[in-house]
């Protein structure tokens, strides 16, 4: 196994469990809640925290696998090197963005750590879980770089965004059948 075939399945694997985990607890908590006439304190808040990581965590996993929507039809129709070129502005728009917030984030887990505040349910340091914010942004910031890598070198045109048009016209076509008949 390679260690970018190790990578992708340390990534699927790591946001499995947290979509597992995320899911398992919500359960939980319903059970809990309904079943017996009692909840778990700590659920709401953990299940958040669970979401967040999740959400920032997949974001970068979206951007290497070209799970992200897009509106592309116009950047489609540009000759090829003005297609590159705006794929490149793409690019650094979006490392510019990952660049702010991973500043952001950086002054808030500083302040977090530096006064202490604790999560309101689990006695737990705040920045400690918030760190997220610095690993999701970092590692979109990395996919980022390696997509403008990929189009410098030629060996990408874009974003390579799921097309949902396109998708959806292949499925009908697979429902109409050779025949030219809709199947049931």
């Amino acid at each position: 196994m390679s260690v970018r075939n190790l990578v992708t399945h340390i990534e699927e694997a790591i946001l499995s469990l947290l979509l597992l985990s995320m899911t398992l607890l919500v359960f939980a908590e319903v059970v809990a809640r309904f079943g017996f006439n009692a909840g778990i304190h700590w659920a709401q808040e953990v299940t958040l925290l669970l979401s967040a990581w999740f959400v920032l965590f997949g974001a970068s996993y979206g951007v290497k696998v070209g799970a992200h929507i897009g509106v592309d039809v116009f950047v489609k129709m540009l000759p090829a090197g003005v297609h590159r070129g705006v794929t490149l502005i793409a690019v650094a728009l979006c490392l510019f963005y990952c660049g702010l917030f991973l500043y952001g984030s950086w002054i808030y887990l500083a302040k977090m750590k530096m006064i202490g505040i604790e999560l309101e349910d689990v006695p737990i340091p705040k920045w400690t879980v918030m760190t997220i914010l610095l690993i999701g942004f970092g590692l979109l910031a990395l996919r980022f770089l390696q997509l403008g890598w990929k189009v410098l070198k030629g060996e990408a045109d874009g974003f390579h965004f799921a097309d949902e048009a396109e998708e959806s016209m292949e499925i009908a076509r697979d429902l109409k059948g050779d025949d030219g008949e809709a199947r049931q």
